[in-house]
């Protein structure tokens, strides 16, 4: 098991000459979306930041924040991080397509959101239904120590106001691209998280990456089965103290 890494790595490798054979069948191409259609919905207000932060600006200004104050952050800065981070940005040719770039477009990471201390919305666990720009609510209550406890007991879970889960719906992307598929839901989840950093320092929140957790506690406390559909990282935002 100690060699599981690097063997990975020598097995899925793109070698000259070599590339695997593989027929699209196109109707058995996964959703993009998933969505939950007996959750109660909540519309997102669109949000737009009162000054414009240049790119520059975001860039040097950003940094890991792990400690925040005790106050709620705005359902309509929830929304922006939402939206910025993977949110759909454009429809061309009836295709919509997101703020943050996935390997052949075929979009395998899905969003959670740990509501701890936003406004107008209860505490609980929450799925962004990027296609409607909703959130899709699944369950309600106090998760802050349990989201804290399953990353390693990393406190600042507990205290942001909110934290946000990404996980894989791994078929979405192994049905193009197979075994190499795990490399490229990692980058997108890259993407999205560096999104999110980024799109936190322009509205003045603070935010910080989390990839120590136990996969199992957080695939249970957001209700997913850990094999068809995995966490990969998280990230926590709130008000910087």
């Amino acid at each position: 098991m100690n060699d599981i890494g690097d063997k990975y790595q020598q097995e899925t490798k793109y070698e000259s000459g070599s590339m695997p054979g593989h027929r699209l069948v196109w109707e058995s191409k996964p959703d993009v979306y998933k969505e939950y259609p007996e959750a109660q919905k909540i519309e997102l207000v669109t949000f737009e930041p009162s000054q414009l932060m240049s790119l520059d600006r975001t860039l040097r200004q950003r940094k890991s924040i792990r400690d925040f104050q005790a106050k709620p952050i705005s359902q309509g800065r929830l929304s922006y991080l939402l939206w910025a981070s993977t949110g759909i940005q454009r429809i061309e040719q009836g295709y919509a397509f997101r703020t943050a770039p996935s390997a052949g477009a075929l979009y395998p990471i899905e969003t959670y959101v740990v509501v701890n201390n936003v406004k107008k919305l209860e505490a609980g666990v929450y799925h962004y239904s990027v296609r409607n720009h909703q959130l899709e609510q699944i369950k309600l209550g106090e998760f802050q120590q349990a989201i804290a406890s399953a990353a390693l007991g990393q406190e600042m879970c507990a205290s942001a106001a909110a934290v946000f889960i990404w996980s894989a719906v791994f078929e979405r992307c192994k049905w193009k691209y197979s075994q190499r598929a795990y490399r490229y839901m990692y980058l997108d989840a890259g993407h999205i998280a560096e999104n999110l950093a980024l799109a936190a320092v322009s509205i003045n929140l603070g935010s910080c990456e989390i990839g120590a957790l136990y996969d199992d506690h957080v695939n249970a406390i957001v209700g997913i089965d850990g094999t068809e559909e995995s966490v990969l990282c998280m990230a926590v935002v709130g008000i910087p103290a």
